[in-house]
């Protein structure tokens, strides 16, 4: 039975007025990089509980368990987080879920990621941990797209990480409202539409080479899905059936 369990907060980054990450400490079981957990938290004063899927920023071996969340307004538990202070607690499962994760991906020679906003939670979780991720892929290709720079709150974080992968980990960064130096301009879909991205970064999409995970907005997600699979010929990965493509709903 998967129970729920105390986390106490150690620390909140709050990035921008929209934007924070939460640093928890709790007992929860291991986790595999790309899977998420839950926040729950009581509803006003009455017994009703409000919770929300979040993904893991931090990798396995960091115990300092923390999430990326994107403040809704007047949402009902974002709200409330973002108000919330150090040592203040709240509650996790002790399991966590999903199978947006690389032991679900057949090997192969390139594998994107494709990730909009706070959905780059789960590509820096399984890229913090090296050790799968390195052995089962020849290239990785991170596309991250967000409104604004100064919406890259996990640059360094980057940075230190295409570093590490010693020329491996291709990233190209998206900017949607502005246009900046060594980035693309535009949204995701017609970047891919036009072949783009794969001119910039000099990797091409291939069928029988290729996987694609997507994780973040909806529309962007559905678009995406829509390209790669009319115009790629790619397909969906299932585990009775192998495909091209992986998929994270992220709300």
């Amino acid at each position: 039975m998967n129970k729920l369990i105390n986390a106490k907060i150690t620390k909140i980054k709050k990035w921008s007025e929209k934007l924070f990450s939460i640093r928890l400490k709790s007992s929860i079981n291991n986790f595999i990089p790309g899977q998420f957990n839950r926040i729950v938290m009581k509803y006003d004063d009455s017994k009703e509980t409000i919770q929300r899927a979040y993904s893991y920023v931090n990798p396995p071996n960091n115990k300092n368990i923390e999430f990326y969340i994107v403040l809704i307004p007047n949402g009902k538990l974002t709200t409330k987080l973002y108000q919330l202070k150090k040592n203040d607690i709240l509650q996790i499962y002790k399991n966590s879920f999903g199978f947006f994760t690389i032991e679900e991906i057949p090997k192969c020679e390139n594998i994107w990621m494709i990730a909009t906003g706070t959905a780059i939670g789960p590509y820096l979780s399984i890229l913090q941990y090296k050790k799968n991720i390195n052995k089962k892929f020849k290239k990785i290709i991170l596309i991250y797209a967000v409104r604004y720079y100064e919406d890259l709150n996990y640059l360094k974080l980057l940075n230190k990480l295409k570093k590490k992968y010693k020329g491996k980990l291709y990233i190209q960064i998206i900017l949607s409202r502005e246009k900046k130096i060594n980035t693309l301009y535009g949204r995701i879909p017609f970047l891919l539409q036009e072949k783009i991205i794969e001119k910039k970064i000099g990797v091409f999409i291939n069928k029988d080479n290729t996987h694609i995970m997507l994780c973040g907005n909806p529309n962007m997600v559905k678009q995406t899905n829509k390209i790669l699979v009319e115009k790629y010929f790619l397909k969906k990965n299932l585990r009775r059936e192998p495909g091209n493509i992986t998929i994270e709903h992220y709300w």
